[in-house]
């Protein structure tokens, strides 16, 4: 079972539920572990109850997200490292690009149903992803700027669940309106302003971080961290001259450092007496 997430680049961030806070937060690194006596102390955080919490915590529990392990404490279960696993790859995405040569990677899921609307929304999904974008009905594609091109892609797009009907290949001979037509179908001034827009929020977080209480602080990291998170989980990952690489891995390394405080904070909290 698989948590869904949702494309919310550049989105207010709002309230979250149980079940996508527990998880998140016990997917942030590797081994957490929390019981439920925390578990209502972060709902409260967030305004939510302690009926909610507990009861969203036994329906992990049996979904097999997540285990209990000595003196009640819970962690990651099967199901839910698997969705940890997905999560975490925004830290290593940019070490799988290479040079852009203007060629493309294309999904053709034209012989796919469209009665079977779980599979769709996995595919959907997966599409997503991969920062593919419909070039027409049927057809999906992304810049081939990934270490390892279509086999690299279709692995991803398999382990995230797209069917294996589709074809997943390289594209090389698009004229030069198809060409430009592909390349104007990502919002990239939308992107950019995520980026810089996302360099700001993060750098006042943390220059207002030290002087909050630990409450305080921990809220504040988990819901701009976690929008943070949101926008590198679904980006595009585009290459040059289609975005600014140089700002994209500028706003990526002032993530990775505004996760890693927001780690040692929440590690505090959840350790700390009430």
């Amino acid at each position: 079972m698989k948590d869904k997430l949702n494309d919310t680049q550049g989105q207010k961030t709002k309230k979250p539920v149980a079940r996508k806070l527990l998880l998140k937060l016990l997917s942030s690194r590797e081994n957490i572990q929390m019981n439920a006596a925390a578990a209502v102390r972060v709902g409260a955080l967030f305004g939510i109850s302690e009926n909610n919490i507990r009861v969203t915590l036994n329906r992990l529990h049996s979904a097999k997200l997540l285990n209990v392990v000595e003196r009640g404490y819970y962690q990651l279960g099967p199901s839910g490292k698997q969705f940890a696993d997905e999560i975490s790859q925004w830290r290593f995405a940019e070490q799988h690009l290479v040079p852009w040569q203007s060629d493309w990677i294309v999904v053709q899921a034209t012989m796919l149903s469209k009665s079977d609307k779980k599979q769709q929304r996995i595919n959907d999904r997966a599409l997503k992803l991969l920062g593919m974008k419909a070039l027409s009905s049927g057809m999906y594609i992304r810049p081939n700027n990934m270490r390892g091109g279509a086999a690299y892609v279709r692995n991803k797009l398999q382990n995230l669940g797209l069917s294996e009907k589709v074809f997943v290949y390289r594209a090389t001979d698009f004229d030069k309106t198809t060409h430009n037509s592909a390349s104007a179908l990502w919002r990239v001034k939308s992107l950019t302003a995520s980026y810089q827009q996302g360099i700001t929020s993060l750098t006042q977080s943390l220059q207002k971080i030290p002087a909050l209480s630990l409450d305080d602080a921990t809220k504040e990291t988990f819901e701009i961290g976690d929008n943070a998170l949101r926008n590198l989980v679904f980006d595009p990952l585009l290459p040059e001259p289609l975005i600014d690489v140089a700002l994209r891995q500028q706003y990526r390394a002032l993530v990775e450092q505004y996760d890693d405080v927001g780690a040692g904070i929440w590690n505090t909290f959840l350790n700390s007496t009430p």
